[in-house]
């Protein structure tokens, strides 16, 4: 009988910070609590403790310290004793660290703590905050378990749901990105190499490996993205409309409702990384294009922001952006302050934008109510009420006919063979005949009929 392996348990960590308050602070590490159920471990308990900065050596204030470590069974005392031998899954992505610090922490009386069960010991600890390589060898001293900061979670969930060529080239570059300065000198100890590289120590042998790795990455996602900027510009002059907003706020649901399409709907964090582009259903005359794009987190890696030019560019390329919130959080607001920003940061921001607030199904009648008066120009829907999504559709084919214009076609009859081109791309109002050609009445894009003039004008 073939037995599962045991599932990861973790113990998650918090830092609250001046600026923070209480209800974000919670909001954070349910946040974090998510991340780590989405990769598949289990969480048994969670420190937090009030501080000014997240720059102490160990993190934590001694007292907060030695509560950590008595869930995990360390010592609490950041020592030279190594930590416990690491799994596979943590050397793949998680480098160590450099020079211990010096620095250590007082502790705070304002602090939290608690555990589930007596169980194994937790063998993750899993902190809210991006740590630096000192810091984590330091709290893996002092805990015994295996360290991953918030940065380290995310990279590999990207890294486990990347599905196109495209997405798992840029994720492998990001997790590099991640792991290069968190490298150091095997337990074998820092020898240096013989032939080929003399001269270097292991540890510079390795971050070289990686550069040329990247380098190599690099030349492979340009030669990706060229062949994904083509099947852009094919679609230049067409209607589109992106999903963009924070992760698990229903996008894939209202993609898959929209469109028809069998897009993975899962109650996961990224569960969506690729770019989905799929036909608005019931099909319009000219087609609207629907594209799902990977959702935004708080605090996402700067490299993964970077690496995903694909769904980046395809909200900054769309028409029409759609900002899908969950109206059910309590946070949201804060979440689409995070995607805007983010958006904000490739120019995205000057795309024609609508609010929609989805899952209105769990807001109560007098949160409708407010938001209604609060955000009156939003649209409120949940993915799952057929009647939503179908005014949703009229909205959506409303702004684009603003921008449409009325044009006369004449194709001459030795180029019969455009009409497809013709109906793809705009809607036949009228067919005539003259001793020309056909004479079409259209209506669409102005882009889109000087372009049909061109095709025409080329013959």
């Amino acid at each position: 009988m073939e037995t599962k392996p045991p599932i990861p348990r973790a113990v998650l960590v918090g830092i609250q910070l001046p600026e923070v308050d209480d209800a974000a602070h919670e909001a954070s590490l349910a946040e974090l609590a998510r991340l780590v159920k989405t990769l598949g471990y289990e969480v048994v308990g969670s420190v937090s403790q009030r501080r000014e900065g997240t720059g102490a050596g160990a993190l934590l204030g001694s007292g907060k310290l030695a509560e950590l470590a008595a869930l995990t069974g360390g010592t609490g005392v950041v020592g030279t004793m190594a930590p416990r031998a690491r799994s596979k899954a943590r050397q793949r992505f998680e480098g160590a660290a450099d020079a211990p610090s010096d620095e250590d922490a007082a502790g705070d009386d304002d602090a939290a703590a608690t555990a589930e069960g007596t169980g194994p010991r937790p063998e993750f600890v899993i902190v809210d905050h991006e740590l630096s390589p000192s810091q984590i060898r330091n709290l893996e001293r002092a805990t015994g378990a295996e360290v991953l900061d918030r940065t380290g979670v995310i990279v590999e969930i990207f890294h486990r749901h990347a599905n196109t060529r495209e997405a798992k080239l840029q994720v492998e570059m990001a997790r590099l990105k991640y792991v290069a300065p968190r490298l150091r000198e095997s337990s074998g100890g820092g020898g240096r190499q013989q032939g080929p590289g003399a001269g270097e120590s292991n540890l510079d042998l390795d971050r070289r490996k990686i550069r040329d790795r990247l380098a190599e990455l690099r030349e492979q996602l340009e030669a990706v993205q060229r062949d994904s900027d083509n099947r852009r510009a094919a679609r230049r002059d067409q209607l589109r409309v992106a999903l963009v907003g924070y992760t698990n706020a229903g996008k894939s649901s209202l993609m898959r409702a929209l469109t028809g399409s069998q897009v993975l709907v899962e109650d996961k964090l990224f569960a969506t990384l690729d770019t989905t582009v799929r036909v608005l259903q019931p099909e319009t005359r000219p087609r609207v294009l629907v594209s799902d794009t990977v959702g935004f987190i708080k605090q996402l890696p700067h490299d993964l922001v970077a690496s995903f030019r694909s769904t980046l560019t395809e909200a900054l390329e769309a028409s029409l952006l759609l900002y899908v919130v969950d109206a059910s959080d309590p946070t949201w607001e804060a979440q689409l302050a995070v995607s805007r920003g983010v958006l904000g940061e490739i120019g995205a921001d000057a795309v024609p934008s609508r609010l929609v607030l989805n899952k209105m199904d769990r807001v109560d009648e007098a949160g409708r109510a407010a938001l209604r008066e609060r955000y009156p120009d939003a649209i409120q829907l949940s993915a799952h009420r057929p009647g939503d999504v179908s005014a949703l559709r009229d909205t959506i084919i409303a702004f684009f006919e603003e921008s449409m214009v009325e044009d006369e076609l004449v194709l001459p009859y030795s180029r019969q063979g455009l009409i497809g081109e013709v109906y793809e791309s705009a809607r036949v109002l009228s067919e005539d005949y003259n001793e020309t050609g056909r004479v079409l009445r259209v209506r669409g894009l102005p882009g889109a009929l000087a372009r049909l003039r061109r095709s025409l004008a080329a013959g």
